[in-house]
């Protein structure tokens, strides 16, 4: 797990070691144990790395790293969990010589030599990735499937500039800082900006399951070479019990893929099913106790119940070396400006703070990776509120007529209910839209247009959040071979909330205490099989997590199984009351009346409410604002 960076000139600007080392250098606690830079004889190219080592602690594993005949480079960030296997397909080929014992670095250098960008398909594990290729000429920016690890670039002033963290490309001293409108539209929505946009005007990021080509006369091709629905297999004729079965074979391997480190690995344990499940499969074969960390807060909260004591039962059953910290409203104070720093651009998800005190408490006892628990939620109908959303896609299906539907939304404004979600669920029901649009929804856009400046509201008077989905839509559509309600909301979350906020939060705050976070069910072979079970099996009987639950049952203690699903929180409400909300309303108040983007009155509005999550979602957008566009 490492921080990557580098440029390609298109034209005259020279690309130099100290310019390569300034932005790679914003990123050492990506790679705190190396930080090595090669720039091109003709000043062209410049690629750099910060290492944390985990896979070859050698140092003939550090990067940047060449073939043989020095004809390819790669800065490379994340794992390819299987490249024993590729390594072994390689020998058998001959030809290659090996610098390393067992770099992974060094098996996607020769894999691309040997099978060129199809090279991805052999690949599992999770990665972002930048190959200059001297022959060709062409520049070759790669993220994972799932997009579990970030990549950034921007194309300006003659050249392209990427890295894995956006505070890394504002290095260069011509990098525009300027806020991307539109994209502050979307994040109103979806807590966060989906890609390819980012807060930044001019900085994209790269989506999940794509790569991009770029010519050194600046050419761009970008593919997307993943999409889950090109590799289902319909389950369609099997039994519930061959599929459990299948379900537990493919996360027992995923989970042993992630214990391949050289160095400690640990398990995030929140006594869930899901981290409860790592930790049942991870222990398997381990002849010392494994170590688990667990999160909870000092006192009681009504928005929010501990879950240490389930936490406790699976360690307990598990034999771990069982690690906990309690946090306090002083804790989140503390980290809330090197929060902001962290994130680059807003993750305006309170679980941010957790995420980097586990993270935290895991490194300072001893570890380097942890494995943790995303994505089998939305794999297998985790939440409680996708079953409310499930039920009112189903009766929004009913043949109501279109006009029924439009004076219901007249009916909702004459009560004065048009800033609610229900209102906006039927607006998008009577323009034939699905109603969910993501598991993360911050503001509706009756409620933006309200937040917003006259400005921007304006401006944006006939954009919605709608378009920012539509690609995944299509795509949906043309390929999905249940076009269900449900496979659409796995669908669009497996796409935009996964790897722009749930993966994000994982990367930008495990990594800020150098420690590399796994995600087992995330593997993409993991992710086929679950997006190939039919919709009535995850729904059987209108249990979440049904099927899953069936996997798991003798795997982990009962009571973990039958227990009411809670999910990882921050009781941010009852913090809002105190200090928070003293210095949330403050800074809200002062941004509103310094800038152009949002209407001091619709603020003043929000904060009279008590609406604690969403004052959170524009204190996120005010802070960054003042560290990275205001002072800097």
């Amino acid at each position: 797990m490492c921080g990557i960076v580098g440029a390609l000139s298109f034209k005259n600007f020279i690309i130099t070691e100290s310019y390569i080392n300034q932005m790679r250098d914003t990123m050492a606690h990506r790679g705190p144990d190396k930080a090595r830079t090669w720039i091109a004889a003709d000043g062209k190219v410049g690629l750099g790395h910060r290492r944390l080592s985990i896979v070859d602690l050698s140092e003939a594993a550090n990067q940047p790293m060449s073939n043989q005949a020095q004809t390819l480079w790669l800065v490379f960030n994340g794992e390819i969990y299987n490249h024993g296997e590729i390594r072994a397909e390689l020998e058998r080929i001959g030809g290659y010589h090996w610098q390393t014992d067992h770099s992974d670095t060094e098996v996607i250098l020769h894999a691309f030599e040997e099978w060129g960008i199809d090279c991805l398909d052999k690949f599992r594990g999770m990665f972002a990735f930048a190959l200059w290729d001297i022959k060709q000429q062409e520049l070759w920016l790669v993220r994972d499937r799932i997009g579990i690890k970030p990549l950034y670039y921007s194309i300006h002033n003659g050249r392209l500039t990427f890295a894995s963290e956006i505070k890394a490309l504002l290095q260069d001293s011509a990098q525009k800082r300027a806020v991307d409108e539109e994209a502050f539209y979307h994040y109103l929505s979806f807590l966060t900006t989906p890609a390819p946009q980012t807060l930044f005007a001019g900085i994209k990021k790269l989506p999940g399951g794509t790569w991009l080509r770029i010519r050194e006369n600046g050419e761009l091709k970008e593919h997307r070479y993943w999409d889950v629905w090109d590799y289902t297999t319909p389950l369609t004729h099997a039994s519930e019990a061959e599929i459990a079965e299948q379900i537990l074979a493919e996360l027992r391997t995923a989970v042993q893929l992630r214990k391949v480190s050289d160095v400690p690995v640990g398990v995030f344990l929140s006594g869930g099913i899901d981290s409860s499940t790592n930790a049942a499969l991870f222990s398997e074969g381990e002849v010392n106790a494994i170590k688990t960390f667990s999160i909870g807060y000092q006192g009681n909260y009504q928005t929010y119940q501990n879950e240490l004591q389930y936490a406790q039962i699976m360690a307990q059953a598990v034999g771990a070396d069982y690690h906990e910290r309690l946090l306090t409203i002083d804790d989140l104070l503390d980290f809330l400006p090197q929060m902001i720093r962290l994130q680059d651009e807003p993750i305006a998800d309170p679980v941010c703070v957790p995420v980097y005190y586990v993270s935290k408490l895991a490194r300072d006892n001893g570890v380097t990776v942890c494995q943790v628990g995303e994505g089998s939620d939305e794999l297998f109908w985790g939440y409680p509120s996708w079953k409310i959303f499930l039920e009112l896609q189903r009766y929004n299906s009913l043949p109501v007529p279109r006009a029924l539907k439009k004076l219901g939304l007249a009916s909702l404004r004459q009560l004065g209910k048009h800033q609610t979600l229900y209102y906006e669920l039927l607006r998008r029901a009577s323009l034939d839209l699905p109603i969910f649009w993501g598991g993360a929804e911050a503001f509706t856009e009756l409620q933006k247009q309200q937040l917003l400046s006259p400005r921007l509201r304006q401006k944006f008077a006939h954009l919605t959040s709608w378009e920012a989905l539509k690609p995944t839509w299509q795509r949906f559509e043309a390929k999905a071979w249940e076009k269900s309600h449900l496979n659409w909301m796995s669908y669009l979350d497996l796409n935009q909330r996964l790897p722009e906020l749930l993966l994000m939060r994982v990367d930008k705050m495990s990594m800020g205490v150098s420690l590399e976070g796994r995600v087992p069910f995330l593997d993409h072979k993991f992710v086929e099989l679950a997006m190939s079970i039919p919709t009535k099996i995850k729904t059987k009987n209108g249990t979440l997590k049904h099927i899953l639950k069936q996997s798991v049952q003798g795997l982990i203690p009962d009571e973990l199984i039958k227990r009411k699903k809670q999910g990882f929180g921050v009781p941010v409400y009852e913090w809002l009351f105190g200090r928070l909300g003293e210095k949330a309303a403050q800074e809200l108040k002062t941004f509103a009346n310094q800038t152009d983007f949002l209407d001091p009155k619709g603020v003043e509005q929000l904060l009279a409410r008590n609406k604690g999550a969403q004052v959170w979602y524009l204190l996120n957008f005010a802070l960054w604002w003042k560290e990275y566009i205001q002072n800097g």
